[in-house]
């Protein structure tokens, strides 16, 4: 007998949601028993290095790490010989552009109701390829073409199948994210965007004013509906920057444009991260006396872009004596994803100690993104997200080997997909599909 859906009682609903919600979630990847890898020489970024190490992992999260010697490993744990190599925290991106995003559009300069989370592709292959580099948390943004152009999102890269698989979720329930703005060349534009740099200073006061005006009306009303002022997503978005729960993570290159976004977040008080920052060297104190972090992108080619023509690779290295908190970033895909190591290294060469530049593309970002609690380091009780490499992190010849999001593992060079994404060529900039999972997957749905 047949029963429409327009006639089922209230609970046939509910067994068939219940159902269906046991049935999807056995599709989802997760690490079941505990996991030992050991053998590795291992950099906590915590603490010093040591050889023959070993980290357990368990539910996701990592329960010990430290020499094979001191280190008990459970009876019943799979263990991974990896002897001969280097393991270390996932790597973390400070700001990305995978996934395809697109946040603000062209009908006004300020936008900070566009989420960008609602424009991610996340079969987008630069997923992969961001796996294959040892990436394992993005700060994925919007374009800087506007003063302000939407909600950034972080996102665990993990192999989702929809944005929700992706998202981390504060100890309060909101997803992580910021807010990104610009000034320079890129957000002055044509009108109605601003023509000169003033202006476009004058237009992010106006507004940060207004969302000033429309939190105190809220708080005036004392949760009286009646007095509360027409709800405003702009305004919203902008009162949980003033409020703090959400940073600014800022695009600036030129020396005076860098000193434009010190003088606002003083002036409105909100926490913000100079992202590019060209000049950097020219205001490393500045910088350094505000107590702003930076997250710079190195690339091997500077050009293209006249604010950034004073481009130094020595920017990390000043800003490490100044005492400022330093990141690196792709701004993929100027950058290549599966290149990110190399920034590190060049600010190496630059005269950047290794140890802050390890720790620039671990937990400086992490820090950066205020997920220090949760990943960045190897350390118990964080998530177990971590890589394998062949060699030095800082070697040209050293290549990710293996790729661990929450005791999962993303990326395996020695697997020939994977290592499609890793090397490029004919189909690697496919995006996935239900080709990429594997067939025990394919056979449960």
């Amino acid at each position: 007998m047949l029963v429409s859906k327009h006639c089922m009682t209230p609970d046939n609903r509910f067994t068939r949601l219940l159902a269906f919600v046991l049935a999807t979630a056995s599709l989802l990847p997760a690490q079941q028993t505990p996991l030992a890898v050991v053998g590795a020489h291992v950099i906590p970024i915590s603490g010093p290095e040591f050889d023959n190490g070993v980290l357990v992992v368990e539910g996701g999260k990592i329960v010990s790490v430290g020499p094979a010697r001191s280190t008990k490993i459970p009876d019943n744990a799979q263990r991974i010989d990896a002897s001969g190599k280097i393991l270390m925290p996932g790597l973390i991106d400070s700001h990305s552009h995978i996934g395809s995003p697109a946040g603000g559009d062209g009908s006004a300069p300020i936008q900070p109701d566009v989420r960008v989370l609602d424009s991610i592709n996340v079969r987008d292959a630069h997923i992969q390829k961001a796996q294959a580099g040892g990436i394992t948390t993005a700060n994925v943004m919007p374009g800087s073409g506007h003063l302000l152009s939407g909600q950034t999102v972080y996102l665990k890269l993990k192999d989702g199948r929809t944005i929700e698989d992706l998202l981390i979720h504060l100890a309060d329930g909101r997803i992580a994210g910021g807010m990104k703005m610009a000034n320079g060349t890129n957000s002055r534009r044509q009108p109605p965007f601003p023509g000169t740099r003033a202006k476009s200073a004058a237009l992010v006061r106006e507004q940060y004013v207004k969302a000033e005006e429309y939190r105190d009306k809220i708080r005036k009303a004392g949760g009286d509906t009646s007095k509360m002022p027409p709800r405003d997503l702009n305004m919203e978005a902008l009162v949980e920057v003033l409020d703090g729960k959400r940073v600014v993570q800022f695009h600036t290159h030129r020396h005076d444009d860098i000193l434009t976004v010190l003088r606002l977040a003083n002036e409105f008080h909100f926490k913000v991260v100079l992202h590019h920052v060209s000049d950097a060297w020219m205001v490393a104190d500045q910088i350094a006396a505000a107590h702003v972090p930076v997250s710079l992108i190195v690339i091997d080619s500077p050009g293209g872009k006249i604010e950034a023509k004073d481009v130094s690779f020595a920017s990390g290295a000043v800003l490490e004596k100044a005492g400022v908190l330093v990141g690196f970033h792709t701004d993929d895909s100027i950058t290549d994803s599966r290149l990110f190591m190399r920034s590190a290294a060049l600010a190496v060469r630059a005269g950047m100690s290794r140890e802050k530049a390890l720790y620039g593309v671990t937990m400086a970002n992490a820090r950066i993104l205020e997920l220090q609690d949760r990943i960045g380091s190897l350390e118990p009780g964080k998530d177990a997200d971590f890589i394998l490499l062949s060699g030095d992190p800082l070697s040209v010849y050293t290549h990710v080997l293996e790729t661990w999001v929450e005791g999962v593992r993303v990326f395996d060079r020695s697997d020939p997909k994977d290592y499609l994404y890793a090397v490029g060529g004919y189909g690697a900039s496919h995006d996935q599909d239900d080709m990429n999972f594997d067939d025990e997957e394919k056979e449960e749905r």
